[in-house]
């Protein structure tokens, strides 16, 4: 696996500062300590005994479709075909990727595990599904950072009173990444269909309504993703 370096681009460098800023905003506001978050053990998830633990291959897209599948496409099928079109949509974005590409597509099978019943422990899927990452497959780290942080998940745990412990626990992944598994995340719909970012986040916003801290975390991150999917876009244009 490649060495994640952070872009260097001055409006990544950008983002990077105002995702610490955002961190920095929720410390303030009555976090609780990581002893007060409920963190029982994932072990008990019903996972097939035959997959293959990291700790003895390298990270793949076809492994972390297998964990992904055994977690969800019978318990969440509708979040299973979500991330169905996730890993689809990042397997369009080799060509500017590079050596990154199978690590943004393990991500992309991977990113909502956090929301199986069994692992979600703080209702913060990202940081559920890679503390079973960590602590049950023991994966690569840089793919635990993804899924913690995916789509500004920082700031949906701000809103909950978490960006602490996220980022105590998973630090930030390179720009770069971070916006790749945006852009596959945040252009592609609850189906698994391929859609405009607006009409994804316009989604988001009817689902859960007005008011809704899910809602209010989408119209914050709003401008940092219509940012991130740009940025992708540009780069895969660079490579044609």
């Amino acid at each position: 696996m490649s060495q994640h370096g952070i872009n260097g681009s001055g409006m990544a460098t950008t983002r990077s500062t105002q995702t610490s800023a955002h961190c920095q905003a929720g410390e303030g506001r009555g976090i609780r300590d990581v002893s007060d978050v409920l963190r029982r053990q994932a072990a008990s998830v019903n996972v097939p005994a035959n997959l293959t633990s990291v700790d003895f291959m390298q990270i793949t897209a076809a492994w972390a479709e297998g964990v992904a599948r055994a977690l969800l496409a019978d318990s969440l099928s509708r979040r299973w075909s979500h991330v169905q079109g996730v890993a689809a949509r990042a397997r369009t974005l080799k060509p500017s990727l590079g050596t990154d590409a199978d690590l943004i597509e393990a991500a992309a099978w991977l990113h909502d595990i956090g929301y199986l019943p069994e692992l979600a422990h703080t209702r913060l899927h990202g940081l559920d599904g890679a503390r079973y990452l960590r602590d049950v497959q023991h994966a690569d780290p840089m793919l635990c950072r993804l899924v913690a942080h995916h789509s500004y998940a920082v700031i949906e745990a701000e809103e909950r009173g978490l960006a602490d412990i996220l980022t105590r626990e998973f630090a930030p992944p390179p720009q770069h990444l971070a916006d790749a598994l945006t852009f596959c995340d945040m252009t592609t719909s609850p189906d698994g269909d391929q859609v405009q970012v607006t009409h994804r986040l316009a989604e988001i916003h009817d689902r859960y309504g007005s008011g809704h801290l899910v809602s209010r975390f989408i119209s914050r991150a709003t401008p940092l993703i219509l940012e991130a999917v740009g940025q992708v876009r540009a780069r895969a244009a660079s490579t044609r």
